[in-house]
């Protein structure tokens, strides 16, 4: 495994690309073999007739992959569901390909070597491949995105659908916060031989929050001590981030997570939530540690980023050294993307024309046809295609029925109903040099002035401050969060649940303390389970510096 690339060598490209039918050589007992993956949305469009099992195709073959790979373990950047509260049919089908590819009785070659029990949400607390019970061959490591995020499905603590995986001991669920307030990743320490992995995750939350607490310094990483920069005894962790957030790509300064904001003693970041396919390595914005940016395996909207080869990444680390090799997926439906505008017809198009709506409708078949007739001759499985134009229709040109438009692609297309795309450009009037330059430069991508947002739990803060206001039964945190889902997720029965729970546990410790009515108003208003969990994170340093020590 001498060609793994240095994590210093920044100028050097560490990506290669695979075909499937290509096999890696094996990995020796210090190199560690990950796959990775992100935003699979399994369930998306499960009741279109056509398109129903694209997401649960494309993520078989990440698993498949993983197999042929001989990978130790598999790791999803957030977003494994499309949908907050998946049906059961998406997760009787989501389990049956879990049990198919990872479970089995070949030996699991890395080890957790950190707190289990504070690294995973699980019944028992430890890694699932750990569990007597069960023969796990191929564990998957997941945190949450913004699509499967953790929510109050009754009168009870907030679940996400990836909870339900973790229990049944399909997937180790990590990276979730238990705090508002504040955010502590502490890492899994996993081992293969020489080498040691620190695993750092961080599940979807609201960038503009997110946001707020970093540059509050609220966002902390802690770090196993042997891995100190002050510790003469380094003893090499490999330090992996993986978030699913947005990046900044133009949508503002305060709602994104900035390169600039990442420890620069990473060595390497997984992105989640872009569903453009950026795999290869990217130096950051500090130039001291790697991005990559696997993207979505299957396509969720029909814009040009998911039009990009949809692909997987295989990589390698061994001692402080990596590399990756990104292996093109087969499993996904094609899609194609055009822009057309009706402008450049015009010598043959007179808006004026009785026969118009015939005129346009040739010129865009005969564009479909020509997108769609490469792909039908070159595809193994020549399945109805994803295609989408986008037509510019300005200067007086109506715009087309799409359905009646798509049937005659019945057969052919994917999406007959949504092919087209209409929209009108925006008139520039005749201006001054000096006017071009204004224009020239709006017309160049910045990032946007963000403008003052008002927030829930702002709202509910500022209005619990004041003396008269301060509640007595309630908690704050949990009401914040009941509001935020009411507003953001329509969960309409958030309030009443959430208040029904806090009703119900000041009941049962009235009950069985025999305390006053009295006692209540002084009680620190401090969710308990938030607070013990809380103290429990304080000696995370020292737990994880012991064991990682022996």
């Amino acid at each position: 495994m001498s060609d793994l690339a240095p994590n210093d060598a920044r100028g050097e490209e560490t990506a290669q690309s695979v075909a499937p039918s290509d096999v890696l050589e094996d990995p020796d007992e210090h190199t560690l073999r990950m796959m990775l993956s992100t935003d699979n949305h399994l369930g998306y469009a499960e009741k279109d007739p056509v398109r129903g099992m694209d997401s649960f195709a494309a993520f078989e073959e990440v698993l498949y992959l993983a197999k042929q790979f001989r990978c130790d373990m598999v790791l999803i950047a957030g977003d494994l569901f499309h949908d907050n509260r998946p049906s059961r049919r998406t997760l009787y089908i989501t389990m049956e390909i879990i049990r198919r590819y990872c479970m089995g009785p070949d030996p699991v070659r890395i080890q957790i070597v950190s707190d289990q029990a504070q690294n995973f949400r699980n019944v028992s607390g430890t890694v699932n491949y750990q569990d007597d019970n069960y023969s796990v061959d191929l564990p998957i490591f997941s945190i949450h995105g913004n699509h499967d995020d953790p929510t109050r499905d009754s009168h009870g603590e907030l679940l996400a659908a990836l909870d339900l995986l973790a229990v049944s001991n399909l997937v180790n669920y990590f990276g979730r916060q238990e705090q508002v307030d504040q955010v502590e990743i502490s890492p899994v320490l996993i081992q293969k031989g020489a080498t040691q992995l620190a695993l750092y995750g961080m599940g979807s939350m609201r960038d503009e929050r997110l946001n707020r607490m970093w540059q509050g310094k609220k966002v902390r990483f802690l770090r196993p001590a042997e891995d100190d920069e002050d510790n003469e005894h380094d003893t090499g962790f490999f330090n992996l981030f993986t978030l699913h957030q947005n990046r900044d790509l133009g949508r503002g300064s305060k709602n994104c997570v900035q390169e600039s904001m990442i420890p620069e003693w990473m060595d390497l970041v997984v992105w989640g939530h872009e569903h453009e396919c950026l795999i290869e390595f990217s130096e950051s914005v500090v130039g001291t540690f790697r991005i990559t940016q696997p993207g979505s395996s299957v396509a969720t909207s029909l814009v040009a980023g998911e039009a990009v080869r949809k692909k997987v990444g295989v990589v390698d680390v061994q001692g402080k050294n990596f590399r990756m090799h990104t292996v093109p997926l087969t499993q996904v439906r094609s899609f194609v993307t055009a822009e057309l505008s009706l402008q450049e017809h015009r010598a043959n198009l007179d808006p004026d024309d009785p026969k118009i709506d015939d005129k346009v409708t040739n010129i865009l078949e005969e564009q479909v046809r020509g997108m769609i007739s490469p792909l039908r001759y070159t595809l193994k499985n020549p399945d109805e295609v994803l295609v989408r134009i986008k037509v510019d229709h300005s200067n007086g040109f109506l715009s087309l029925n799409n359905q009646r438009f798509g049937a005659r692609f019945v057969g052919d297309v994917a999406n007959p109903s949504d092919i087209l795309l209409f929209h009108r450009r925006k008139d520039i009037k005749q201006a001054t040099q000096q006017t071009r330059a204004a224009q020239k430069m709006m017309q160049t991508p910045i990032a946007p002035e963000e403008l003052e947002q008002t927030h829930m739990e702002d709202i509910v803060k500022e209005f619990l401050t004041l003396p008269e206001q301060k509640l007595k039964l309630l908690n704050e945190t949990r009401l914040s969060e009941a509001m935020e889902e009411f507003v953001d997720k329509s969960l309409t029965g958030s309030i009443n649940e959430m208040a029904f729970a806090q009703l119900k546990q000041r009941q049962k410790k009235l009950h069985t303390t025999h305390t006053a009515s009295t006692d209540i108003d002084t009680e620190p208003n401090v969710e308990p389970e938030a607070a013990s969990k809380s103290k429990s994170r304080g000696s995370t340093l020292a737990r994880q510096s012991n064991v990682a020590s022996t």
